[in-house]
């Protein structure tokens, strides 16, 4: 399977673009907004990627968790260095250790989105077809 690097962009500017506006969202807000939010920026983003790469469910769930995992790389390297200038080394290595915890979790509502992006495109698609006149 060849990968479709343009659906994995867009979904990664989604990914980035969802986050910074769920960041901004939900300052100071309890864990529970935090981790709701940390799972509809990853459908989101997956959901971009799923849709604009097209083909099965499952290579939209690739395109997604791709998308979404790249995204939350980017954002963790930030909050790794700002925290390292704001708060020191051993709460810089806490955020580190722990994004990379995490990072794995963040592929799967990427690829849940994703799948449903794909599914969503192809649905599309057949819609398109059936409706066509000769």
């Amino acid at each position: 399977m060849e990968l479709n690097w343009k659906a994995i962009v867009i979904g990664f500017i989604a990914t980035i673009a969802l986050g910074i506006i769920g960041g901004l969202i939900v300052a100071g807000t309890e864990t529970v907004a935090l981790t709701t939010s940390w799972g509809l920026i990853g459908i989101g983003g997956g959901l971009v990627a799923g849709y604009i790469a097209g083909g099965t469910v499952s290579t939209g769930a690739i395109h997604g968790g791709i998308a979404t995992v790249l995204g939350s790389l980017l954002t963790l390297a930030i909050v790794t260095f700002t925290t390292l200038l704001f708060a020191g080394v051993v709460p810089t290595f806490g955020v580190l250790v722990g994004g990379l915890l995490l990072l794995a979790f963040y592929a799967v509502p990427g690829a849940l989105g994703g799948a449903v992006g794909s599914w969503a495109h192809g649905r599309r698609a057949a819609r398109r077809i059936a409706g066509a006149r000769a």
